[in-house]
């Protein structure tokens, strides 16, 4: 591994916090600083990252959380919520794809229930303490980045002529685009979470009470009868054509967040920790049963032949992901079988010297794979002026996004998560809320032979993919990305970098491990509105050299070169045991992202 980095590995023992907002990074900091615990960090951090990057996220979105308490065994908190009890595959009429925008892909708002419960059960500190710097920033004003502003001027047309209250929150008077580093306000936010704690604090005594009573408020109060209201009569999709609502006060009511054992596997002397396939996070799994079969440990972190057997294994695990992963309540999921060394030793054998340009999914156990049909009509799709898509585009620019956050104490609770979904650009603001629904229900497949099959109050297959690691039943490292289907991509290539880059596992400098050239492939379904494929497509960075780049050329990869600074925003914690060091590091990609600590 090179020894350039961007900035400072973050060294300490008494906490660390890395997120893909400096804002919330301080937030979280500020937290632990006050005596809170990670899991208080985590909550204070993801609230303000629903302030400050709302074209990534928002309240109207959701979460997955990996975490771990110290003594006790690591589990996800699933905020990712369900889709109405009326998401049939006849209610989307004779849709081809549910569609990117609009009200009608909304799926239950999980994110807050999430944090809620994650504080209550975990944390340390009131409700209050955690939300009020969200409150502040959305009543005072957070900088407005030119991703937020070019984000805002991409839907402008859309929001003054079809999505009023979406103008109100995010144009000047006059209908302008805000100025770039400007602060913007969303005073409607702050007031409906101040309302929120005021009622909460008045229906109840003591701290977990409250937090029961907010979650209420949240799903059968004041807060969901604004979004029944608003659904009543929804505005037109981002294509300007009417939409019904799927979702009702009943789905609403009828959910809260759960706690589940994770997905993981042994990888040379590590724990890898994972949500369950109703995400992609075993995706993440089955690349690691691959690279021990292929050997890829044994490669140059930063050579043609890493990039080469990374990528070709990543199009195998998401060929299975779209064949066999979906809501296990709902899917038999043969997770056993995808996980298993034999399965992984049959499908390494069709990785060779040159770049497959097909679709292979297997057939664990025998399961016959599901192969969905990835023809499309593109009209609808360039009728549809919203988005939201939470990748990057060939250049490396980025379309949309997701957050992350890792924290870790110096008790060793360590918390990974992933908040996404409610982006601006996507739907349109509830009046009264000052935030959009979610748009999370495109990742459903219309065809009932799928495994991600639309279904009533199932969960669709999501991208959002945070990774804990443990060793000896310890936590040593809290990590994940933005980027839709590059999740599990670029996560995974920091994580072999970080164990096969030094002498030890985990000792590499997490910064130059962060900051080292990226890839992805685009040779697998989209979970995104349309859902396309590029077959054979690899995206690199130019920073991995014109040798690489024409090797991988001349192995048959279809090399879209990127600009040097352009894929993946990583943050990463990790944590020694034994010393109780603890180090940490942020993506200098995207000029947001920042590690802190002491």
């Amino acid at each position: 591994m090179s020894g350039f980095t961007t900035r400072p590995e973050v060294r300490g023992t008494f906490g660390m916090v890395a997120s893909t907002h400096w804002i919330a990074s301080a937030v979280g900091m500020s937290v632990l600083e006050r005596g809170g615990n990670a899991f208080d960090a985590a909550v204070a951090a993801g609230f303000t990252l629903q302030v400050v990057e709302p074209h990534l996220n928002g309240p109207g979105g959701e979460v997955p959380i990996v975490f771990q308490a110290a003594g006790e065994r690591p589990a996800v908190l699933c905020g990712q919520g369900p889709s109405p009890a009326a998401a049939t595959p006849e209610a989307f009429g004779d849709a081809e794809r549910i569609p990117g925008s609009g009200v009608l892909p909304a799926c239950v708002p999980g994110a807050f229930d999430a944090w809620a419960l994650l504080a209550r059960d975990h944390g340390t500190l009131p409700l209050r303490d955690l939300l009020w710097p969200a409150i502040g920033y959305a009543r005072s004003g957070y900088p407005l980045l030119p991703q937020i502003t070019d984000k805002i001027a991409g839907v402008r047309d859309i929001f003054l002529e079809h999505w009023p209250t979406s103008a109100r929150v995010w144009l000047d008077r006059g209908g302008a685009v805000p100025s770039p580093r400007g602060l913007h306000r969303n005073p409607v936010l702050a007031d409906a979470y101040e309302r929120l704690l005021t009622e909460a604090e008045a229906a109840a005594r003591g701290r977990e009470g409250v937090y029961d009573a907010a979650r209420r408020v949240w799903r059968e109060g004041f807060v969901a009868q604004a979004i029944v209201d608003f659904l009543a009569d929804p505005p037109p999709g981002g294509t300007g054509e009417p939409q019904r609502a799927l979702l009702t006060g009943d789905d609403l009511a009828c959910w809260s967040a759960t706690y589940e054992e994770t997905a993981s596997l042994e990888y040379n002397g590590l724990t890898v920790h994972k949500t369950g396939p109703w995400g992609q996070g075993p995706v993440f799994l089955q690349q690691l049963r691959l690279a021990e079969a292929l050997g890829t440990g044994d490669a140059d972190p930063l050579s043609a032949d890493f990039v080469h057997l990374v990528t070709e294994a990543a199009k195998l695990g998401f060929a299975d992901r779209e064949a066999h992963y979906g809501d296990p309540r709902f899917t038999d999921v043969p997770l056993d079988a995808l996980l298993s060394p034999g399965y992984a030793a049959e499908r390494a054998a069709l990785v060779g010297a040159e770049a497959s340009l097909e679709l292979r999914p297997g057939s664990p156990g025998g399961r016959a794979p599901y192969l969905p049909d990835l023809s499309f009509e593109a009209a609808a799709t360039a009728a549809d002026r919203a988005g939201g898509e939470p990748t990057v585009d060939r250049s490396g620019v980025q379309r949309g996004d997701t957050c992350h956050l890792d924290v870790v104490d110096a008790a060793g609770n360590a918390v990974a998560a992933t908040p996404s979904g409610g982006w601006l650009a996507s739907s349109p603001v509830v009046p009264g809320l000052g935030f959009p629904l979610g748009t999370r229900g495109q990742m459903f497949w219309l065809d009932p032979r799928s495994p991600s099959a639309v279904a009533p109050r199932k969960r669709p297959r999501t991208t959002l993919s945070p990774t804990l690691v443990t060793r000896g039943g310890e936590p040593v490292a809290a990590l994940g990305t933005p980027g839709g289907d590059q999740q599990d991509q670029w996560s995974l290539t920091l994580f072999l970098r970080l164990v096969h880059g030094g002498a030890r596992p985990l000792e590499t400098d997490l910064q130059a491990a962060v900051d080292a050239p990226m890839f992805h492939t685009n040779a697998l379904p989209s979970s995104f509105y349309p859902r396309e494929i590029a077959s054979g497509e690899l995206v690199v960075e130019d920073r991995l050299g014109a040798d690489a780049i024409a090797e991988l050329r001349r192995r048959g990869h279809r090399v879209a070169v990127s600009g040097p600074w352009t894929l993946g925003r990583v943050c990463a914690v990790v944590r020694d045991p034994g010393t109780g060091l603890l180090r940490a590091a942020a993506d200098p990609r995207g000029a947001q992202g920042y590690a802190v600590g002491r």
